[in-house]
């Protein structure tokens, strides 16, 4: 499985936001923003501070995804 930020970015959208907006109403770093954007790990502290930020629930602003590879096996059984 994988994460993906995809539902943050729609909300974001939604809010008419923009990644710096997001970066300095939630106090995160520049770097965090650039690990979302790559759906790359971030601290759970990180993902509570943009939730109380936008004021949503976690399930708002990522999802897991399954990997292409895990999901090519289970179709091909």
């Amino acid at each position: 499985m994988a994460i993906s930020y995809n539902k943050l970015w729609k909300l974001l959208i939604d809010k008419n936001m923009k990644k710096k907006d997001l970066q300095r109403l939630s106090s995160v770093s520049s770097a965090t923003v650039t690990k979302l954007g790559r759906n790359e790990n971030v601290n759970t502290e990180i993902l509570q501070k943009i939730c109380a930020a936008l004021n949503c629930d976690i399930c708002d602003i990522m999802e897991f995804v399954p990997d292409a590879v895990s999901e090519d096996k289970r179709q091909s059984k």
